[in-house]
This record gives structure tokens, sequence and C-alpha cells, in this order.
């Protein structure tokens, strides 16, 4: 069910449940009502910041936050490599690849499936 639910529903339940809380005794220390609670649990919980940090806190937790650099998706040293070529280059380059994988695919021969 954890799976199902969203990062900050996550967080609070899970922080609710180690402090031995109830949602409805977060709710009061919340100033709140139990649903209340119980739909910032919900699958589709998407609390403000401060309504997340509200919640934590009143379990006796703090929400830290870090950004962290995050990996390139794609090989950058290529990218950068292809854009130190003149567009000249380029275009030769691209031609090249080009016409290597025309070659390939006329070579290739198509396999059907035997299932």
């Amino acid at each position: 069910m954890l799976d199902e639910m969203t990062p900050a529903a996550q967080l609070i339940r899970r922080a609710r449940t180690e402090a031995g809380l109830s949602q409805a005794q977060l709710a009061a220390r919340l100033r709140t009502t139990q649903s209340a609670v119980a739909r910032l649990e919900g699958r589709r919980s998407n609390p403000t910041l401060v309504t997340l940090e509200d919640a934590l806190d009143a379990t006796g937790h703090r929400l830290e936050l870090a950004a962290v650099k995050s990996e390139a998706a794609v090989d950058e040293s290529q990218l950068r490599e292809r854009l130190a070529l003149t567009p000249a280059e380029r275009l030769a380059t691209f031609t090249a690849s080009h016409r290597n994988l025309r070659a390939l695919t006329a070579k290739a021969r198509r396999v059907e499936n035997a299932t």
C-alpha cells in the first residue's frame, strides 16, 4: 500500500506511526480533523511544503531537503566533441554515419518470429 502513496504521504504516515500516533491524535496536534490527516496520507496527497513540515513537526520529526546534482542521461563528452566540430565537419560526420547505417540495413535480413 505504501508503494501506491506519494512520497509526501509516505513520509507523513511513517512519521505518525513511528511516533505511535493515530490519525486522530495527529489531527489534534495539527488543530485539524482526522479526515484531513487521512487525506494527507492518501494516494493523491500533494501537500504544500509548509503543511508537510507542520505534519512532520507534530510527530517529532523534521523535514530535510537537499539539492543534489543529477547525472546526465546522455554522454555529454560526445556532445562536446560534436559541438567542437565546424558545421561542415558535423555535416560530413552525419553523412558518413547515414551512409554506414544504410549499408548496414541493406545487409540485414529480416528474421520472422518463430512463435
